[in-house]
């Protein structure tokens, strides 16, 4: 059991020798009144010991049977012991049976118990004996015989006190290296905004003084061409035009940079409805889950499956080659990706094949500065989705190619930036998470409290000791057991 040497004062029992780990006092839905908190497991988040959800018996009525609680006692998850979900109960209540309440007190401090239940010596112990294989538990022969490290009572409550303090300061510094993911998220967004609204390159439209876009030209000629024909409806020859109700929808920009529909702009590419039975090549099956949330590439070493040139013709596939757009348009509509590796869609994707007029990287960031307009567009009954013309009909910005290439320069440098601060926020986090159990690993070696029993050395010996201690625990638990009755046998 031994991860560490622990002070003399202190004793290596079982858990068996300071409670009766698996005895529990059972109860029925009658038995309770309707305020009584009922807990389930997925109520506990894991590591942590926060109670994530909060239901009595009336919201959470019960059909079997439940173990009941008081408050104060230790809230055990005996299934799948990993995950490390322990708490201690705030209010008296009734809990799943795969939750084992233990009560140790007076003799040990409930604190105490508690955070030996977090440690990684008793973690390690549980792992290596629970049973079951899609479903491991702790049972009670092993709860009873798991390590339990017994230290003088006022030194368990100096130690309770001090993990209360520490690990208290490392969950405040875990919530706020939490929060960071959401508020980059949040800049990233901010920064795709700036970009397609103009703010981004207002200095450098000042130094360069570029020229308007003729957009009516550009789109006429597409339609034109044939390019673009088809992509507002069959009978539709030019863009429809923007509405009243679509402004304030997608991110408004300069007054020097006229809106232009995709469709109007791109030939689009609508995959085929058949879905491939075989997978067996090289060119790369897209789905949305490939899509990264905040980067506009795409890791092809992720990717399973892909077609062959014979499955892609047996299938009517669509090859989208390198250097266009991409983008999601069902479930979470408005996810852009610039392709490097020729690729094959699928319906949950749109393809927009780029040219002179825009870079690729460009139309990307202008797709996903602009999901709420998107998630307006889309139909919903059990899913989002956006069909062909709504995937289309996106107006954006049309700058000069020079200037798109300074906005496409820009933004990756902030992103590059918020990726740096968040490779950082990981690796904090991961030491945040670590020193969790490196702070219980020094209190159980007793490095805690080292001063204090230099300090108090008449509370730690003698009738106060850990052996006297242990001694009057199971002194008490023998008395408490009943006394069997002699049989007397009847004379002849």
């Amino acid at each position: 059991m031994r991860q560490y040497r622990i002070p003399n004062s202190w004793k290596e029992v079982k858990l068996g020798d300071i409670t009766d780990y698996g005895r529990t006092q059972k109860c029925e839905l009658s038995d309770v009144p309707p305020d009584t908190w009922v807990l389930e497991l997925e109520d506990i988040e894991k590591d942590s010991s926060r109670i994530l959800k909060r239901l009595d018996s009336t919201e959470r009525p019960f059909k079997s049977t439940k173990n009941k609680f008081s408050v104060g006692d230790v809230l055990y998850g005996k299934l799948r012991p990993y995950l490390n979900k322990v708490v201690i109960a705030n209010n008296s209540g009734v809990c799943s049976t795969e939750i084992i309440p233990l009560n140790v007190e007076p003799h040990i401090d409930n604190r105490f118990l508690f955070y030996w239940l977090k440690s990684k010596t008793f973690l390690d112990f549980v792992n290596s004996v629970s049973y079951g294989v899609n479903m491991p538990r702790l049972g009670t022969k092993d709860g009873l015989r798991a390590p339990f490290i017994l230290a003088p009572l006022a030194e368990q409550k100096v130690i309770a006190h001090k993990l209360d303090t520490l690990l208290a300061q490392v969950e405040t510094i875990k919530a706020r290296l939490e929060r960071i993911p959401e508020i980059l998220k949040t800049f990233r967004q901010s920064v795709l905004a700036a970009a397609v609204s103009g703010k981004l390159t207002v200095e450098w439209r000042e130094k360069f003084k570029p020229e308007m876009v003729d957009i009516a030209s550009i789109s006429k000629e597409q339609f034109s061409t044939g390019l673009t024909m088809g992509n507002f409806g069959k009978k539709m020859d030019k863009s429809p035009d923007i509405s009243g109700d679509e402004n304030g929808k997608f991110v408004s920009h300069i007054a020097g940079w006229l809106p232009i529909r995709i469709g109007a702009l791109c030939e689009c590419v609508v995959p085929n409805r058949d879905k491939p039975k075989s997978f067996s090549g090289g060119y790369h099956w897209l789905l949305t889950p490939n899509f990264d949330e905040q980067s506009i590439w795409i890791d092809y070493k992720e990717i399973e499956s892909g077609l062959s040139e014979e499955e892609v013709i047996t299938y009517r596939a669509k090859i989208i080659k390198p250097g266009n757009v991409i983008m999601t348009c069902v479930g979470r509509v408005g996810l852009s990706a610039v392709l490097e590796e020729s690729s094959v869609i699928n319906q949950q994707l749109h393809a927009f094949k780029v040219n002179s007029h825009i870079k690729a990287e460009y139309l990307a960031y202008c797709v996903r500065a602009n999901v709420e307009y998107y998630e307006s567009k889309a139909t919903s009954t059990t899913v989002k989705y956006l069909n062909k013309t709504a995937c289309n009909s996106l107006p954006i910005p049309l700058p000069t190619i020079e200037e798109q290439d300074e906005i496409v320069r820009r933004v990756e440098e902030l992103f590059a930036f918020a990726d740096s601060i968040e490779q950082k926020t990981n690796a904090s986090l991961e030491r945040a998470n670590k020193l969790t159990q490196s702070i219980l690993a020094k209190a159980f070696r007793g490095e805690l409290t080292s001063d204090w029993r230099a300090a108090n050395p008449e509370l730690i010996s003698g009738e106060n000791s850990a052996e006297a201690l242990l001694a009057k625990i199971k002194a008490e638990r023998e008395a408490l057991k009943p006394v069997k009755k002699s049989s007397v046998r009847k004379k002849s």
